[in-house]
Order: C-alpha cells, then sequence, then structure tokens
C-alpha cells in the first residue's frame, strides 16, 4: 500500500499564504502518485492535530513545511502524533536548512534583480531554541554557496540579531519563509527601512521545495518499509537512489527527475 503524505505548514492569517503549502503538496503527491492532504500547526484548517487523529488511511508519511527546528518540530507535532494513538504515523524532521532551499532563495533573489556578487542578509522569523540559529547560520551557509557571496543572518523574533542591526545600505535580502504573511510583511517593511536596495520574495512553491517534499518522503517509505517488510526485502529494496522503475516500493519514475535542483 502506497503511504499518505500529510504536509504540515505552519498557518498564517492571510490566506495567499495558506495557498503554499496546498500548492506543494499537490505537486509533490502528482510527482509521488501518492494521495495526500496538507495540514496546518495553526491560524488555518485542516489543522495537523485534527488531520492525525482523524480517519486518515494509513501509512501516513507526515513532512513538516517548517525550515528550522523549534517547539512545533520538537514538542507539537510528535505529541499530536503520540495523542493521536496512531502506530502508523512517520513524521519527518524540518525542511531545512538544505541547499534546495538555497536554490529557491537564490532564484527569489535574481528574479527580484539582485546582482551576482551583491551583499545577503537572510532574515528568518525567528525562535528561542539554539539549535534554530544553529540551522539558520547553516541555511545562510547554502545560500552562500548557491549565491557566489557571504550572507549574514538576522530575525525578527527570538535569538539572533535584528534586522536593523544587520542589514546595510545596498544589501540585498533573503527571507528564509516559506510563506507570505505577518512575518513577511514585517520582514519587508523592516530591511527597506535598513536601506536594503532589494528584498526577494519569499520562497514559496519552488520546484526546489517540491523536489526537497519528494525526496524526504521517498526517504520516509524506506523508513516504513525497513518496519514493515524482512530484512531480506530491505536488502533488495536499497536506497530510493537504487531503486529501480517498476520497482513495487517505486511508485515514480525516475529517481534522478525528483532531485533535480532547478536554478
Amino acid at each position: 500500500m502506497r503511504p499518505h503524505l500529510v504536509t504540515i505548514a505552519h498557518g498564517t492569517r492571510t490566506a495567499a499564504g495558506n495557498t503554499v503549502a496546498r500548492a506543494i503538496t499537490d505537486a509533490a503527491a502528482a510527482r509521488l502518485g501518492w494521495s495526500a492532504t496538507p495540514s496546518y500547526v495553526e491560524l488555518c484548517a485542516p489543522l495537523f492535530t485534527d488531520v492525525v487523529a482523524g480517519p486518515l488511511p494509513g501509512p501516513v508519511v507526515a513532512v513538516p513545511l517548517l525550515l528550522s527546528v523549534g517547539v512545533h518540530v520538537r514538542h507539537d507535532l510528535p505529541g499530536a502524533v503520540r495523542d493521536s494513538g496512531r502506530d502508523d504515523v512517520l513524521l519527518g524532521s524540518a525542511l531545512g536548512p538544505d541547499p534546495l532551499l538555497a536554490a529557491a532563495q537564490a532564484d527569489r533573489l535574481r528574479e527580484t534583480g539582485a546582482h551576482p556578487g551583491q551583499p545577503v542578509v537572510l532574515v528568518a522569523a525567528g525562535s528561542s531554541d539554539p539549535d534554530a540559529l544553529a540551522d539558520l547560520d547553516a541555511a545562510a551557509g547554502h545560500l552562500a554557496h548557491a549565491w557566489g557571496s557571504p550572507v549574514r543572518v538576522a530575525t525578527l523574533t527570538g535569538l539572533g540579531p535584528r534586522v536593523t542591526d544587520v542589514v546595510r545600505p545596498g544589501d540585498a535580502v533573503s527571507p528564509y519563509l516559506l510563506a507570505t504573511g505577518y512575518f513577511h510583511r514585517r520582514l519587508a517593511a523592516a530591511a527597506r527601512a535598513a536601506g536594503a536596495d532589494v528584498v526577494a520574495d519569499v520562497i514559496g512553491p519552488h520546484r526546489s521545495v517540491v523536489d526537497l517534499v519528494v525526496t524526504r518522503a521517498l526517504d520516509a517509505r524506506i523508513r516504513l518499509a525497513r518496519e514493515q517488510r524482512p530484512q531480506v526485502e530491505l536488502q533488495q529494496a536499497g536506497h530510493p537512489a537504487d531503486l529501480q522503475a517498476g520497482d513495487p516500493l517505486d511508485p515514480v519514475q525516475p529517481t534522478a527527475e525528483r532531485v533535480a535542483v532547478h536554478v
């Protein structure tokens, strides 16, 4: 039985922001050939707590669309799975940091008019979790590699330096946000007030994000196989990169197309 994909975005009161998770989920499901349901931590229905506790067919592969660790990834989402009483839900880790997200950010910078070599500040919503700040440093490293120039980090809340302390006149700003909403508006206003020359769009439903969600889902499917099938079958199945088209564990074609980076 093919898994059911559930994505988990944060959620926002801005309707346009919530459409991003649905677009990513639909595109990933089409690539995988799986059924899928987008869900949210808060502020938008359906909530993940309701989805995972409902009559959803299993097994379920749950992929957070959250860009770094924090209270939602560490506590809220595992708690929702535990409270559901289900034993057929495999919950993944935060979506970032990852080079595929950086590839999408670099595209957004170019689309907004940033030029090669222009100094960049990666701005995130922020968190009180020290590991989240470490994730942001890693994300900045990925973006620096994709963009070809140093990247500094600022946050709007929680740990880390603020936008007004980091952004300099002439900088390009890259929002480390998946969707528009309150933090996006606040970020853009603060960056422009600090003299930013370019403020890129949010990451959004970029092809690289879909690639990343598909890869995470396929990795989770292999983990499910390890739990559900004899070891000899697992040795035959191997890693997603080694699966052959037409293999009973492989519902999509072919692996190389799933994980291509488009920049």
